[in-house]
């Protein structure tokens, strides 16, 4: 029997309904008194745990030999974690004429989480390009994104994100850091066990998240923090994220060839520098916002649906692109980089 898949022609991802599906039940049932309690605790152990799985899954070995394709990756970090938090800056403008104070929070929140790996690999491979530094690029992202986006949040959004006190610090070390590395460290027993079973724990993931998502509607909906956003509050959120996407994905094109990036790695660097990770970001929202995290969540969830969507587009026209002829020279070069960002198997 063949597993049920999702329409290629449906633009929204499947995934994405999930999420709106459990906003929604948030918003009809949301926990209270012990309910809330329970579904706090939860979703606690269960940020550790997501964040215990990432730790497992990511190769000491390969990330340590990735580096050696360095420009890339220092590219595509700059990207992620100076770029885009400019431009999160810069919008601070647009308040209160597109934007609200707590969507401002928001997106500046958007711009600071890591990017994303399933979806950079995946576009990266279907427009012909270096999977190979994708692979690494968000994987450093993501490894690289477990400290300094909460301690860019801790700078640039202040009290809004609990400040830089000591209980947030603490909070950042048990529920993120701490899990992740016993998950590295744990890796040479169940590093196997996860890469077998990863489609399963795929969805223990995505079940996590839900979790997750499902707790901060139903603390904001109990504060009552949807009562500050309007439809047109969300509209002039949407336009501000479209130009915001739209400055992100042409730098990162125009930029890199401007470094001396071939093609391949600028279809890396294009996807591995525009996007932003959703499930990286919930779980931190959750720690560093508390009640406050339905908010500042969304602007991050409407950015990552838009992500995809235009991402698949490019990504599709890439692959018509004709392909150049391949040298002797060029392989061996090709060659040297694979090596490089750490293509080995198992």
């Amino acid at each position: 029997m063949k597993r049920p898949h999702w329409p290629r022609w449906m633009p929204i991802d499947p995934y994405i309904t999930l999420l709106l599906g459990t906003v929604g039940l948030a918003a009809l049932l949301p926990a209270r008194g012990t309910g809330a309690d329970i579904a706090s605790g939860a979703s606690t152990a269960a940020i550790a745990f997501l964040f215990f799985l990432y730790g497992a899954r990511l190769s000491t070995r390969e990330a340590l030999d990735g580096l050696k394709h360095w420009r890339l990756h220092v590219t595509v970090l700059a990207c992620t974690f100076v770029v885009f938090p400019l431009l999160g800056l810069a919008s601070r403008g647009l308040v209160p004429v597109l934007l609200t104070d707590p969507l401002y929070q928001g997106l500046l929140f958007c711009t600071l989480v890591p990017s994303t790996i399933q979806s950079s690999i995946a576009f990266t491979s279907i427009a012909r390009g270096n999977v190979p530094a994708a692979i690494c690029a968000g994987s450093f992202s993501s490894l690289a994104g477990i400290v300094v986006t909460p301690l860019l949040a801790a700078a640039l959004l202040g009290g809004s994100a609990g400040g830089f006190s000591a209980d947030s610090v603490v909070k950042i070390v048990l529920q993120l850091l701490l899990p992740f590395l016993a998950g590295q460290f744990t890796r040479r027993w169940i590093g196997g066990f996860v890469a077998r079973h990863r489609k399963v724990l795929g969805l223990v993931d995505r079940g996590s998240i839900l979790l997750v998502v499902y707790t901060a509607f139903s603390e904001g909906m109990v504060q009552g923090v949807w009562s500050q956003v309007s439809p047109a509050r969300l509209g002039g959120l949407l336009v501000v994220e479209a130009v915001l996407l739209a400055v992100m994905l042409a730098l990162t094109w125009y930029g890199a060839k401007g470094l001396g990036f071939g093609r391949e790695d600028r279809i890396a660097i294009q996807f591995a520098g525009s996007k932003k990770s959703l499930a990286a970001g919930l779980p931190m929202a959750s720690v560093l916002f508390g009640a406050h995290a339905s908010l500042a969540v969304l602007p991050l969830m409407l950015f990552h649906q838009m992500q995809l969507m235009v991402c698949a587009v490019i990504a599709k026209r890439r692959s018509k692109d004709p392909v150049p002829e391949v040298t002797a020279e060029d392989r061996a070069a090709r060659s040297r980089t694979e090596v490089g960002t750490g293509t080995r198997s198992g």
